[in-house]
């Protein structure tokens, strides 16, 4: 009888979701036996694109049945489980971070501004603008809106030298009536 479960190792090395250390640690199993076992056996890490696209099936309520073997339905399946409870768990993290940032714009929205305290107003305004713009770019990660969209796309802001920043704060709490 074989010291390691060999089934499950090459189940989850096909799945391609696990790093092959990942995959060895969580096996108990020397990184270097997994990776001469899959040449010895001729292994491949052939399933990762298809554990995603059950992944986002499942996650936007659809299914899909066109899977080439029940072997390998399987081991998608249970691969898309994991992806699926991770990505949901992001999902309700988020939501509790929303509700969070939502409380400290309410709170500044009715914030006296005053020349004993508009250097704090100005450094919750930029930290609440920083931890909203983190919130959406998470949001729209987690419900998988963006994947086309290119990396610059990301932080319209970015360009911006922190002057420049703190004057296009200065400009929207002027016309928000804050200042």
């Amino acid at each position: 009888m074989s010291k390691y479960d060999w089934e499950a190792i090459e189940r989850d090395y096909r799945a391609g979701q696990l790093s092959i250390r990942h995959l060895a640690t969580n096996h108990g199993i020397p990184e270097s036996t997994v990776r001469s076992k899959a040449r010895a056996l001729g292994w491949q890490r052939d399933l990762t694109e298809d554990v995603r696209a059950a992944t986002r099936a499942k996650l936007s309520r659809s299914s899909r049945t066109d899977l080439a073997h029940a072997d390998d339905a399987q081991i998608v399946q249970a691969a898309s489980d994991d992806v699926t409870s991770i990505v949901e768990a992001h999902r309700k993290s988020i939501a509790q971070w929303r509700l969070i940032a939502e409380r400290l714009a309410q709170h500044l929205a009715t914030m006296e501004i005053s020349d004993d305290n508009h250097d704090k107003f100005s450094r919750s305004l930029n930290a609440g603008i920083d931890a909203m713009m983190k919130l959406v770019k998470g949001e729209r990660q987690a419900y998988q809106l963006d994947e086309e969209q290119p990396a610059d796309s990301e932080n319209p802001y970015a360009h911006l030298s922190d002057e420049e920043l703190h004057s296009r704060i200065r400009e929207l709490t002027k016309k928000l009536g804050i200042s």
